[in-house]
C-alpha cells in the first residue's frame, strides 16, 4: 500500500512563510538589547572648605623677600568673606583630595592656598586662582608640589561630564592653565589651580577642558563681588596690534597678553580649610 502524503497548498504555505517572518521579526525587536544610557555624574557633596578672602587696595607682597610665612600679606586688607564649597569626592576622588590638602596645609608650606592671589578675572565668565610660578613677590603657589599624588582624573573622559552651566562652579584648570611654563615642564609637576564660575551665564568654553568638582554652598554673594573688581583691559588698538605680533611669531605678545584680566585691586585668599561635616554623604545643595 502506497503511503499517503499531506499536500500543502501553495496559496497556505505562502501565508505560513509571511506569518513566520512576521513573528520572527517581532520576537527580534522585542529581544533587542536597548542602548546604553551612560550614569550621570555622582555630584553628592563629601567633603566641605572653606575659602576666606580678602581685597588688598594696594599692591600685593611688593616686597620680593617676603615669604608665605608672613601673617601679614597686606596689612590694610579689607574682608571680602567667607565661601563654603561642596567638593565631589565620588566624581573625581583625587582632584578632590588635592584641593583639600591644599587647603588644609600650613601657610608656610608651598602646598597650600592660603595668602596666595586671584590673578585674573573674566567678568561675567570666571576667575582663577591657585597659579605655581617663581615670582615670590606675588604670593604665587610654589612649584615644589612633589608630595601631592599623580592626579589621574585629568586622563578620565567621565572627568569631564559636568559643564560649567551656571554660578558657583568650582573646576580644576586644564586648558585655562595659566602656570610658568618653567614650572609645567617639570616631570613633578602638579596642577593645583582652579576657577570658579561667577556668572550670569554659563562658560560653554570651558566644558570638555577643565573639571568641575565642587560648587559654592555658601558666600555666592562673595563671589559676585570678587566678579566686580576692576581688572586691566588693553585698548581695541593694543589688541590688534598684539594680535598681529602672535602671528608673526615674537614671544612677547603672548607675555604682553598675560597682563590682561589682571585684577587692579588684589584680592587674596586670606584663610582656608576643611569643614568637618556630621554626614558624611550630602545631596548636593544648589547656590
Amino acid at each position: 500500500m502506497a503511503s499517503s502524503s499531506i499536500i500543502i497548498p501553495p496559496f497556505l504555505s505562502a501565508s505560513i512563510s509571511r506569518r513566520n517572518l512576521l513573528l520572527s521579526t517581532t520576537t527580534i525587536a522585542t529581544v533587542s538589547p536597548s542602548p546604553q544610557i551612560p550614569s550621570p555624574p555622582d555630584v553628592t557633596i563629601t567633603d566641605r572648605v572653606f575659602l576666606d578672602f580678602s581685597l588688598c587696595p594696594t599692591y600685593f607682597r611688593s616686597d620680593p623677600s617676603a615669604t608665605l610665612s608672613s601673617t601679614t600679606p597686606c596689612p590694610d586688607s579689607t574682608p571680602l568673606g567667607r565661601v563654603v564649597l561642596g567638593l565631589y569626592g565620588r566624581h573625581v576622588p583625587l582632584t578632590v583630595s588635592t584641593f583639600k590638602l591644599m587647603c588644609t596645609s600650613s601657610s608656610s608650606s608651598s602646598t597650600s592656598y592660603k595668602n596666595t592671589p586671584i590673578h585674573k578675572i573674566f567678568p561675567g565668565q570666571f576667575f582663577l586662582a591657585g597659579r605655581q610660578g617663581l615670582r615670590r613677590d606675588t604670593a604665587e603657589v610654589g612649584p615644589l608640589l612633589k608630595s601631592l599624588p599623580r592626579n589621574t582624573d585629568v586622563v578620565n573622559s567621565k572627568s569631564f561630564l559636568i559643564p560649567h552651566a551656571r554660578p558657583g562652579l568650582v573646576s580644576l584648570c586644564l586648558s585655562e592653565n595659566d602656570d610658568d611654563d618653567e614650572t609645567r615642564l617639570d616631570p613633578e609637576y602638579r596642577n593645583v589651580e582652579f576657577l570658579i564660575t561667577t556668572g550670569p551665564g554659563p562658560c560653554p568654553q570651558l566644558d570638555g577642558g577643565n573639571i568641575v568638582f565642587g560648587t559654592v554652598l555658601e558666600g555666592l554673594d562673595v563671589v559676585t563681588s570678587i566678579a566686580a573688581v576692576p581688572t586691566f583691559k588693553p585698548s581695541e588698538k593694543i589688541r590688534q596690534f598684539n594680535d598681529f605680533a602672535e602671528f608673526l611669531g615674537d614671544e612677547r605678545a603672548q607675555n604682553a597678553r598675560s597682563l590682561w584680566n589682571r585684577p587692579l585691586k588684589t584680592v587674596f585668599i586670606s584663610d582656608c580649610g576643611e569643614l568637618k561635616v556630621t554626614k558624611p554623604s550630602l545631596s548636593p545643595s544648589l547656590p
